[in-house]
């Protein structure tokens, strides 16, 4: 990594979607746009802020919680790929060391995932029942960077189906516990079953979002609840279908079936006025650093190059409540050989990763 103070970063800097300037500066790693007295290190190029995977799990895998060493190579791996910011969707694992570091990702951290009792990935939640729910929320808001994750919906072994976890009313109170707390909430959701409750409740993000049908996009899209659909782990939805194909037939079915029209969701969501913001689900079982494939996933669904690229760029940033390229912001940056606009695919491949003003690599 690179010990230059200063850093000139010159060619055209997306400051915005539209609002391209010809350089910037990082002095003590903040950007600055007065020109500094002295040398500098010039970087060139077309720079964006740094990404943002917004449905992300560092400190985990398939199997759980993993120690510091693993945690590290993860939060490498993307930052690698240009993911300068990471919502940490549920983690067992304490990850607050990462934030002494200056070449590592900033993480918001929504604490540990709330779960139903053997209703979610073993070894990954707090699995409890409803009645102990606001008193989950509540510890988890004062533990996370002002974020909390359930999990909405999980196979139900009785039905032998997708089912939704939480009754209603447990739900009203534990997002209005968050919200005094000054926390938003988010789910894990795959299925329809648990959405509208959800919502009305005053959730803020649903994580997947499978199951939006025609009768719950316009719900969405009236109280600005915001989707990370995570295509890129949607994918995978063949492959758990087939081996639970035996065991839970209807459960198999319905998971082909989400996976079917899961870009007709996105786009009808993102028609409708749904947020909609990139995330990955990278951990568990889905590799890091997969931040460029999952915008290309967006593309495929139909939203425009330009909106899809501000969905881990500039939107996202504001979505998070964290600045972009703004003067005085953090210098957290990176550099394309081309335009990210014009070809999304661009961001497969960083020229340059700036971190806190300071080169990597």
């Amino acid at each position: 990594m690179s010990d230059h103070v200063v850093l000139h970063v010159k060619g055209r800097v997306l400051v915005g979607p539209e609002d391209v300037r010809d350089e910037l500066w990082a002095v003590d790693g903040r950007i600055t746009y007065t020109r500094p007295s002295g040398d500098a290190l010039t970087v060139e190029g077309w720079a964006l802020p740094g990404l943002v995977d917004a449905h992300c799990h560092v400190g985990l895998d398939q199997h759980g919680p993993v120690d510091d060493v693993t945690s590290e190579k993860q939060a490498l791996t993307d930052r690698d790929a240009g993911t300068l910011l990471i919502r940490d969707a549920g983690s067992p694992s304490d990850t607050r060391w990462i934030d002494e570091r200056e070449d590592l990702p900033k993480i918001i951290r929504a604490g540990r995932h709330i779960a139903r009792t053997r209703r979610y990935i073993r070894n990954y939640a707090h699995e409890i029942e409803p009645p102990e729910l606001v008193a989950y929320v509540a510890q988890e808001a004062r533990r996370g960077d002002g974020w909390v994750k359930l999990v909405g919906d999980w196979l139900d072994r009785d039905a032998g189906d997708l089912g939704a976890c939480w009754p209603r009313a447990e739900v009203e109170a534990a997002i209005a516990e968050a919200h005094r707390l000054g926390a938003r909430v988010t789910a894990h959701c795959f299925a329809e079953d648990s959405l509208r409750d959800l919502v009305e409740a005053g959730i803020d993000c649903i994580e997947h979002a499978t199951g939006l049908t025609e009768e719950t996009i316009p719900l969405f899209a009236e109280r600005g609840v915001a989707i990370v659909p995570t295509l890129v782990n949607i994918a995978t939805f063949p492959k758990l279908a087939e081996g639970g194909e035996k065991k839970f037939p209807r459960w198999s079915a319905h998971m082909r079936r989400l996976y079917e029209r899961r870009y007709d969701t996105v786009r009808s969501a993102y028609d409708a006025g749904v947020p909609v913001f990139v995330g990955t689900d990278a951990g568990g079982s889905l590799a890091h650093g997969l931040v460029a494939a999952e915008v290309e996933e967006l593309v495929k669904a139909g939203i425009p190059p330009l909106e899809a690229l501000s969905a881990t760029a500039w939107a996202a940033r504001a979505w998070l409540g964290r600045p972009s390229l703004e003067e005085g912001a953090p210098a957290d940056l990176v550099v394309y050989e081309q335009d990210p606009r014009a070809d999304v695919r661009v961001l497969a491949a960083p020229r340059r990763v700036i971190v806190n003003g300071r080169v990597i690599g």
